[in-house]
């Protein structure tokens, strides 16, 4: 008996040193917790508000389940989309998208606009002007004739007939034509001719009518302030930055648009398959329910498991309404992104998403994502636009502090011509007492003529005049240049920050971009398991059931676990391709990947 006894006692050791365990587990108590349960004091009873009657005698209203559907769908029973059609309808026809491309072309017009300052303006000005005047004396004044005149008030009676001096009578046509404009670098120009033809009864002019015409050039070239650079050249540089920055930023709105749709997309098709898991639910669960109601009626269980399934069945068809629903939100969602028309056909179109999941990206590290950011994202571009602006505006500062030293240069030439008028008898019998000639003497010939002889006459050089002047100009405060200068220094300073400030964007971005992409990763990969054991799991635990080792309660929670694993590698799914897409607009590369053309942006918003 005691050789029995001993190897007994040796094995229950054994037995009981094996089953203490060598390192803490999970279940065993930290030191750092108390070792025992304190009884807590006694809860006081709370007091609580008087709760009105609210609505007496309201009921829910007895209303029957209606259609599983999708409002306001009448193309059946599916209209199928790419992903690529949808981003091409959006650069196409989105609406936002369409009104920065309208942003973008008003820019370049406003370019056109400034540019119009260096146009060359043609100038045409006719004239034509009479007039009557009083003689005031014998030798100022028109040809006298009889004539009968009143006498004045208080005189003698009668009419009184005398020879005087008359009226002058003049009367003058002219024609002024000329071309004149600027050059980017501040010098002005201005070409023009002049004629006109005057008629005058003037006793004492030799011509009448005669004719004049005269050419004008004159050029003005700044030589310091406004050489070189100029309010007019700083504008045109200035519009010229705004189109770029608005050329950005209609990149930056079809970025945000393509990832809007992206989105989009990827959460109608994760719905659609959710609508599908909900569905699947639905049948297991009216399976189950079928088989809870026949063993009721033969006694193998009880009535309360069968209502308890029927409980599980209405769950689940709430479930496929709210599925449907999200279906529905969703694709108004996407509509609204691709289509500007509330009468485009693709309103009542049921779309279901026909492009597989997103390709995996090559593996790619911090600096990388960062370097390609800064190289193809339009955010970089217009910070750099602000400094190319602040740029623009102290040059021009800089110019307005010079001394203003302009030179002018001014040409006329004078073209004269007309029809000699008869020389009065009083006079040709001066020039024939006086100078003992016989004729008085007449002017040359080539001023004898009509208006080609001005013209002649003008083009020849005959009557030449020149100017040349210096315009020298100093602002002893200097208080423009000064501001300018210190607003330039501001604006620097805010484009510095501004591309500091992308920088950092574009580094957080980055950061949150690639740690999502990896945990989406990781999340797939643990709820993929988690669905395959959930499925395993609900499984067997039918088939206990059937073989009586479970309960319905136990089945119906395997049903809903099932669901909701299924529920997780969906969401997980769709958060790795949404991640997908935001790498892409990260690193900038979802522009060039989808073709994007400013010229065709939004070119299709209006067409009917």
């Amino acid at each position: 008996m005691k050789s029995r006894t001993v190897p007994a006692l040796v094995a229950l050791t054994a037995v009981a040193l094996a089953a203490l365990p060598v390192q803490p587990t999970s279940a065993q108590l930290d030191d750092a917790l108390p070792s025992r349960a304190t009884v807590p004091t006694a809860m006081p009873s709370p007091q609580f508000p008087t709760v009105p009657s609210v609505a007496p005698g309201y009921r829910a209203p007895q209303v029957a389940p209606s259609a599983a559907q999708i409002i306001g769908v009448t193309q059946q029973p599916f209209v199928g989309i790419a992903l690529q059609d949808a981003i091409a309808m959006a650069l196409a026809k989105n609406p936002s998208l369409a009104v920065s491309a309208s942003n973008m072309r008003i820019a370049r017009y406003q370019i056109v606009e400034v540019k119009g300052a260096y146009d060359v303006q043609l100038q045409l000005k006719p004239s034509s002007s009479f007039s009557v005047q009083p003689p005031q004396n014998a030798f100022e004044a028109g040809p006298g004739e009889l004539g009968r005149y009143t006498p004045a008030p208080g005189g003698s009676p009668g009419v009184i007939y005398t020879t005087g001096p008359g009226n002058i009578i003049q009367h003058q046509s002219a024609f002024q034509y000329g071309v004149g404009g600027q050059t980017e670098n501040g010098l002005t120009y201005q070409a023009g001719i002049q004629q006109s033809r005057t008629y005058n009864n003037t006793v004492f002019d030799a011509y009448n009518p005669y004719y004049i015409a005269t050419l004008n050039a004159a050029v003005t070239q700044p030589l310091l302030k406004n050489s070189g650079m100029n309010a007019t050249k700083r504008q045109l540089k200035l519009a010229f930055v705004n189109a770029d920055a608005s050329a950005a930023q209609a990149l930056i709105d079809s970025s945000n648009t393509i990832s809007q749709v992206d989105d989009s997309y990827w959460n109608l098709v994760a719905a659609w398959r959710n609508v599908a898991i909900q569905e699947e639910a639905l049948k297991e669960a009216i399976a189950q329910q079928r088989s809870n109601v026949r063993l009721a009626r033969r006694g193998a269980a009880a009535p309360i498991d069968a209502v308890e399934s029927q409980t599980q069945v209405s769950n689940f068809q709430n479930d496929v309404y709210s599925a449907l629903q999200t279906v529905s939100q969703l694709q108004v969602q996407l509509k609204a992104l691709v289509v500007a028309d509330p009468a485009d056909p693709i309103w009542t179109a049921n779309l279901v998403p026909t492009t597989s999941v997103q390709q995996l990206p090559n593996a790619e590290d911090l600096a990388q994502i960062v370097a390609e950011a800064h190289q193809n994202r339009p955010e970089v571009r217009q910070a750099e636009d602000k400094r190319l602006s602040a740029d623009i505006d102290r040059a021009f500062a800089r110019n307005q502090s010079l001394p203003q030293a302009d030179l002018q240069v001014q040409y006329l030439s004078n073209g004269f011509a007309g029809i000699l008028a008869p020389v009065p008898a009083f006079l040709l019998g001066e020039c024939f007492n006086v100078s003992r000639l016989t004729s008085c003497p007449t002017p040359p010939p080539n001023t004898q003529g009509s208006m080609p002889y001005a013209y002649h006459n003008m083009w020849a050089g005959y009557f030449p005049a020149f100017n040349v002047a210096l315009i020298v100009s100093y602002p002893i405060q200097g208080n423009l240049a000064r501001g300018m200068r210190g607003v330039a220094s501001e604006e620097e300073a805010q484009a510095k920050l501004a591309m500091q400030a992308v920088a950092a964007r574009i580094g957080a971005e980055a950061r949150d971009a690639l740690q999502a992409y990896e945990s989406a990763l990781a999340k797939l990969n643990a709820a993929r398991h988690s669905r395959l054991a959930a499925e395993t799991v609900y499984a067997s635990e039918v088939r206990q059931f059937h073989r009586g080792a479970s309960t319905t309660y136990l089945v119906l929670q395997r049903q809903v676990q099932l669901a909701e694993a299924r529920g997780l590698e969906l969401q997980a799914q769709t958060q790795l391709n949404q991640s997908i897409v935001e790498l892409q607009r990260v690193d900038g590369t979802i522009l060039t990947t989808n073709g994007v053309n400013l010229q065709t942006l939004g070119s299709q918003t209006l067409a009917r």
